[in-house]
């Protein structure tokens, strides 16, 4: 994020494709083996859904968050029709939002119970406090943790948060070996992540119907 605050897509778009590119090395050097046991394997496939996220289009001016944008403990409610939305509230213990990476710790395994309940804590720090809180690292199961959460509870009037928390994510240290590190259902959150993505409104290089397309 530049110092006017915008999203730099172009830092984004490289860290991304840096990490294709080293999956597809992983992926040449093991293919023999993987066809020797006969084994399909879904991350080449799952991975590079990831890397294509640097074909979302740059956030314009009119479609950056603003401070009349507020975040409430009650996800979706604008995206409800007809339906009378379950309120989420914050567990007394996060009356004070985390400041460090041991307050976040402690508070995400210890006092929210739900991935709603997660999943607003992530939106209520947004991608700047995110960035500043794992500035030194983010630790290990994390990001699939936070990609989960995000694929299951997003709703349209979020995605520009979503999408600055992906942002946010992808500058801290390691990201690349994170992201390597995601399990088969991590990776399967992620591809439904980005499809949402598309979906609200963000352009990708491909049809979420053929993830393979676009490369």
């Amino acid at each position: 994020m530049d110092a006017g605050g915008a999203v730099d897509m172009a830092a984004l778009r490289e860290e991304l494709r840096a990490a294709l590119e080293a999956d597809e090395r992983h992926e040449r050097e093991n293919n023999a083996k993987l066809r020797a046991v006969r084994q399909r394997l879904g991350s080449y496939q799952e991975f590079r859904d990831i890397v294509l996220a640097s074909h979302l289009r740059p956030l314009e001016k009119k479609d950056k968050m603003g401070n009349k944008r507020n975040v409430l403990w009650n996800p979706c409610a604008g995206h409800m029709r007809g339906q009378q939305a379950t309120k989420v509230e914050i567990p007394q213990e996060l009356e004070q939002l985390p400041r460090t990476s041991a307050e976040f710790y402690r508070d995400w395994r210890r006092c929210l119970q739900s991935g709603k309940e997660k999943y607003q804590l992530l939106l209520k720090l947004e991608g700047k406090a995110l960035s500043r809180i794992f500035q030194a690292e983010l630790g290990f199961g994390l990001l699939g943790e936070f990609l989960t959460v995000l694929a299951e509870n997003i709703c349209h009037e979020d995605r520009d948060a979503v999408l600055q928390i992906l942002h946010s994510l992808s500058g801290t240290k390691r990201f690349g070996l994170n992201l390597d590190l995601l399990s088969t259902s991590e990776k399967e959150s992620t591809r439904d992540l980005f499809r949402k993505l598309q979906r609200f409104g963000y352009r990708f290089g491909w049809s979420c119907a053929e993830p393979g397309a676009g490369l």
